[in-house]
């Protein structure tokens, strides 16, 4: 499923969420799908902002086209009231995992979920993506102890993070799909041009001013005196 208005089952919470809820509309406007908003402290403060195409790519323009579109909007809403870095990036290889496509698309490879709300007693899981039901997703333990059950099914609504792990064959599978996405836009392209996550960072965006506040004596306006 390729669905450019498919909604995101595994959302942020607080201040990254705001910035979500701005830039979510703007960047499917572009024709680019939401992953995640993520604030650190990093350089101070930097504002991590995933996107992608609805065939799971992005590359370094498309970064730049998100960027230029998401950053003005950023300023005039001002929803961080400090100073921060803006940065741009396709998901990378060990990709979170958002949408029901993400988990389809992902099938027979390994992640790694940690549960909002515990299954089975437990709240981390680490296996082979196993198949996709509705709006659950089936993960295959490897590791299991005899007589244990292997197969969990999870509801994607309750998963805090899903993020591909990094293996060997999660990478020769993303590079075999970013050269296929590139051959259909006629573009040759060698084994490095999609074993790196791409990114566009802006310069710190500083906060607006404060409005000034008008102030007034401690002891508050004066009276005139009645006389008699």
């Amino acid at each position: 499923m390729d669905d450019l208005n498919e909604p995101r089952l595994i959302t942020e919470n607080g201040m990254a969420s705001r910035v979500g809820r701005i830039v979510d509309p703007i960047i499917r406007s572009l024709g680019y799908r939401l992953v995640r908003v993520k604030i650190s402290g990093l350089n101070g403060c930097t504002v991590q902002i995933m996107a992608e195409r609805p065939d799971g790519m992005m590359g370094v323009n498309d970064c730049e086209i998100v960027s230029r579109a998401v950053a003005p909007v950023l300023d005039v809403e001002d929803p961080i009231s400090t100073a921060y870095h803006l940065e741009i990036s396709s998901p990378g290889i060990d990709r979170p995992l958002v949408r029901i496509s993400d988990f389809a698309r992902w099938i027979g490879y390994d992640a790694r979920i940690e549960m909002a709300v515990p299954v089975d007693g437990r709240k981390r899981f680490r296996g082979f993506i196993d198949g996709v039901e509705g709006e659950k997703v089936a993960i295959l333990l490897p590791d299991v102890a005899e007589g244990a059950e292997p197969r969990h099914w999870l509801e994607i609504r309750d998963i805090q993070e899903a993020r591909l792990v990094l293996t060997d064959a999660v990478i020769e599978e993303s590079l075999r799909r970013g050269k296929e996405a590139l051959r259909a836009e006629g573009i040759e392209a060698g084994d490095e041009d999609a074993s790196e996550p791409e990114m566009a960072v802006l310069p710190p965006r500083a906060p607006r001013p404060a409005k000034p506040q008008k102030k007034f004596p401690a002891s508050g306006p004066k009276k005139k005196d009645k006389r008699h």
